[in-house]
């Protein structure tokens, strides 16, 4: 059993041309809240804007996790039902701790 699952060598450029585009608006978050930093922006603003880069990053890896147990798991033949679905939860959990 694996301790991670990965994003799949099956996943479409459809969709990994989605995640690409997710993150480069969020690249382009950060650098915007350079610019308010440099610019001297009040802290609010800066504050709202970091809430939303996080959240868009969160998303993301939501998205992944998705993704990856709709692939992953499914076409994985070499382990039992239970196993991957523990996998699952597992990888879920892992990741759910770190968003707040």
């Amino acid at each position: 059993m694996t301790d991670t699952l990965r994003v799949p060598m099956g996943t479409t450029e459809e969709e990994r041309r989605r995640i690409i585009n997710r993150l480069k608006r969020l690249e382009g978050q950060i650098r915007g809240l350079q610019t308010m930093i440099e610019s001297g922006k009040d802290c609010e603003a800066i504050l709202t804007q970091i809430m939303a880069a996080k959240s868009a990053l969160n998303q993301v890896g939501l998205h992944i996790v998705g993704h990856s147990m709709k692939t992953c798991l499914v076409d994985d033949e070499a382990r039992s039902r239970d196993e991957l679905i523990d996998e699952a939860i597992k990888v879920f959990l892992k990741y759910s701790s770190c968003v707040q």
